[in-house]
Protein backbone atom coordinates (compact mmCIF):
# COMPACT_ATOMS: atom_id res chain seq x y z
CA UNK A 1 0.00 0.00 0.00
CA UNK A 2 1.63 3.55 -0.71
CA UNK A 3 1.75 5.81 1.77
CA UNK A 4 3.03 9.58 1.46
CA UNK A 5 3.33 11.27 4.84
CA UNK A 6 3.65 14.84 5.10
CA UNK A 7 5.29 16.59 8.10
CA UNK A 8 6.92 20.07 8.78
CA UNK A 9 4.52 22.42 8.17
CA UNK A 10 3.64 25.21 10.70
CA UNK A 11 3.37 29.31 11.60
CA UNK A 12 5.96 31.73 10.76
CA UNK A 13 6.43 35.45 9.95
CA UNK A 14 6.52 36.94 6.37
CA UNK A 15 10.13 36.27 5.47
CA UNK A 16 10.56 33.44 7.33
CA UNK A 17 11.14 29.56 6.15
CA UNK A 18 10.25 26.53 6.59
CA UNK A 19 11.02 22.65 5.23
CA UNK A 20 8.58 19.72 4.59
CA UNK A 21 9.13 16.47 4.40
CA UNK A 22 7.13 13.80 2.68
CA UNK A 23 7.77 10.17 3.60
CA UNK A 24 7.11 7.77 0.94
CA UNK A 25 6.61 4.12 0.84
CA UNK A 26 4.92 1.16 -0.09
CA UNK A 27 6.40 1.08 -3.61
CA UNK A 28 9.92 0.27 -5.25
CA UNK A 29 9.60 1.74 -9.14
CA UNK A 30 12.09 4.12 -8.98
CA UNK A 31 11.19 6.47 -11.52
CA UNK A 32 8.20 8.66 -10.29
CA UNK A 33 7.05 12.30 -10.72
CA UNK A 34 6.82 13.98 -7.17
CA UNK A 35 4.81 16.74 -6.24
CA UNK A 36 4.14 19.63 -3.66
CA UNK A 37 0.71 21.05 -4.37
CA UNK A 38 -0.69 24.20 -2.37
CA UNK A 39 -4.40 24.71 -1.70
CA UNK A 40 -4.94 27.89 -0.08
CA UNK A 41 -8.83 28.80 1.99
CA UNK A 42 -11.34 29.03 -0.44
CA UNK A 43 -9.03 28.54 -3.83
CA UNK A 44 -8.28 25.33 -5.73
CA UNK A 45 -5.44 23.20 -5.14
CA UNK A 46 -2.19 24.04 -7.43
CA UNK A 47 0.91 22.80 -8.06
CA UNK A 48 4.58 24.26 -6.52
CA UNK A 49 7.05 22.27 -7.37
CA UNK A 50 8.11 19.00 -8.96
CA UNK A 51 10.71 16.35 -8.76
CA UNK A 52 11.18 13.54 -11.32
CA UNK A 53 13.43 11.07 -9.75
CA UNK A 54 14.07 9.51 -13.17
CA UNK A 55 16.65 12.06 -13.77
CA UNK A 56 16.30 14.39 -10.85
CA UNK A 57 14.56 17.28 -12.88
CA UNK A 58 12.53 19.98 -11.16
CA UNK A 59 10.20 22.03 -12.30
CA UNK A 60 8.90 24.89 -10.16
CA UNK A 61 5.60 27.47 -10.38
CA UNK A 62 6.24 30.73 -11.00
CA UNK A 63 5.45 31.70 -7.45
CA UNK A 64 8.33 29.48 -6.18
CA UNK A 65 10.64 30.10 -8.33
CA UNK A 66 13.81 31.90 -6.63
CA UNK A 67 12.28 31.22 -3.15
CA UNK A 68 11.60 27.24 -3.20
CA UNK A 69 13.63 24.21 -3.54
CA UNK A 70 12.25 20.71 -4.11
CA UNK A 71 14.23 17.81 -3.35
CA UNK A 72 14.64 13.84 -2.83
CA UNK A 73 16.77 11.72 -0.66
CA UNK A 74 16.25 8.20 -2.60
CA UNK A 75 17.67 6.52 0.69
CA UNK A 76 15.53 8.12 3.25
CA UNK A 77 12.49 7.90 0.79
CA UNK A 78 11.85 11.41 1.52
CA UNK A 79 10.81 14.25 -0.94
CA UNK A 80 11.51 17.91 0.68
CA UNK A 81 10.48 21.59 -0.07
CA UNK A 82 12.43 24.05 1.75
CA UNK A 83 10.64 27.18 1.08
CA UNK A 84 12.35 30.92 1.99
CA UNK A 85 11.58 34.52 2.00
CA UNK A 86 7.48 33.00 2.69
CA UNK A 87 4.76 35.40 1.67
CA UNK A 88 1.06 35.60 2.97
CA UNK A 89 0.30 33.99 0.16
CA UNK A 90 2.12 31.10 0.20
CA UNK A 91 -0.47 29.85 3.13
CA UNK A 92 -2.21 26.72 2.64
CA UNK A 93 -2.40 23.31 3.11
CA UNK A 94 0.48 21.20 1.35
CA UNK A 95 0.01 18.12 0.06
CA UNK A 96 2.68 15.50 -1.72
CA UNK A 97 1.85 13.62 -4.61
CA UNK A 98 3.03 10.76 -6.61
CA UNK A 99 2.72 9.80 -10.42
CA UNK A 100 4.98 6.59 -11.95
CA UNK A 101 6.45 7.76 -15.07
CA UNK A 102 8.97 5.96 -17.22
CA UNK A 103 10.02 9.28 -18.59
CA UNK A 104 10.05 12.48 -17.96
CA UNK A 105 6.75 13.78 -18.56
CA UNK A 106 6.02 15.32 -15.34
CA UNK A 107 3.47 18.33 -14.80
CA UNK A 108 1.10 20.28 -12.34
CA UNK A 109 -1.84 18.22 -13.91
CA UNK A 110 -3.73 16.71 -10.82
CA UNK A 111 -5.02 13.93 -12.49
CA UNK A 112 -2.06 12.31 -13.42
CA UNK A 113 -0.99 11.73 -9.87
CA UNK A 114 -2.26 8.17 -8.42
CA UNK A 115 -0.97 8.75 -4.89
CA UNK A 116 -1.51 11.74 -2.43
CA UNK A 117 -0.76 12.21 1.79
CA UNK A 118 -3.27 14.05 4.27
CA UNK A 119 -1.24 17.45 3.88
CA UNK A 120 0.76 19.13 6.26
CA UNK A 121 -0.84 23.11 6.96
CA UNK A 122 1.35 26.22 6.39
CA UNK A 123 0.42 29.69 7.96
CA UNK A 124 2.19 32.69 7.19
CA UNK A 125 1.41 35.97 9.23
CA UNK A 126 2.16 39.76 7.79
Amino acid sequence: QVQLVESGGGSVQAGGSLRLSCVHSGYTYARNCMGWFRQAPGKERAGVALFYTGTDTTIYADSAKGRFTISHDNAKKTLYLQMSSLKPEDAGMYYCARAPSSRFTCSFAESTYSDWGQGTQVTVSS
